[in-house]
């Protein structure tokens, strides 16, 4: 499975942004969870959804400083 693209992220709305963001911490924390318990846990599920919370972040922060800076 290939890691997904920033254009994806930006082509969300704020609210699919929000909702996606949630739904990838509480994957991040199920895995966490596997993991300290000892259930089978594929190591690259850890890479693909930091990767994307880090890309919705981004895209988050990006728009939050493009309105700071509109409003100027």
């Amino acid at each position: 499975m290939a890691l997904s693209k920033i254009a994806d992220a930006r082509e969300l709305s704020d609210q699919e942004l929000v909702d996606r963001i949630a739904t990838i911490k509480l994957q991040l924390f199920e895995l966490r969870m596997k993991q300290a318990t000892r259930q089978e846990v594929k190591p690259h599920q850890f890479k693909h959804a930091r990767h994307e919370l880090a890309q919705l972040m981004t895209v988050t922060q990006e728009r939050s400083l493009h309105a700071v800076t509109v409003n100027k």
